[in-house]
């Protein structure tokens, strides 16, 4: 990572060997039905992100340092706002949640069972979604 992401945010989740956590981009509307299904048997989670945030920059390296390897069953899929506002429109509708940047969701049994935005994000504890 060179000195400007440090400073100014990458474009790309971090990518840090030692982390656990496996990012899924989330590119495609049809992505939702694929969440949903899957929600029936896994935890989803789902970040929304904007790289053009300070604060989104900065939550998104955080957050990725709250997963150990207790948390490699939770699927954790990445919207980059600016990219994909579409997509974050249609999680509104289909998770029944207000817009916020940024932002994460916990989708279990075809539902949203939370969800946070901002630095309440740091304070999530992933084990009670396990």
């Amino acid at each position: 990572m060179s000195l400007f992401d440090d400073l100014f945010g990458n474009k790309e989740p971090h990518k840090d060997t030692k982390n656990t956590l496996h990012w899924i981009p989330l590119t495609n509307e049809n992505q939702l039905e694929e969440i949903t299904s899957n929600s029936k048997n896994n935890t989803i989670i789902i970040f929304k992100h904007s790289t053009s945030c300070g604060i989104s920059n900065m939550v998104i390296k955080r957050f990725e340092k709250l997963f150990t390897e207790e948390h490699q069953s939770l699927k954790v899929y990445y919207l980059d706002l600016l990219r994909y506002r579409n997509i974050s429109n249609e999680i509104s509708k289909v998770f029944e949640v207000v817009h916020e940047s940024p932002q994460v969701l916990v989708i279990k049994n075809e539902v949203s069972v939370f969800n946070t935005s901002h630095y309440d994000i740091l304070e999530i504890n992933l084990s009670r979604f396990l």
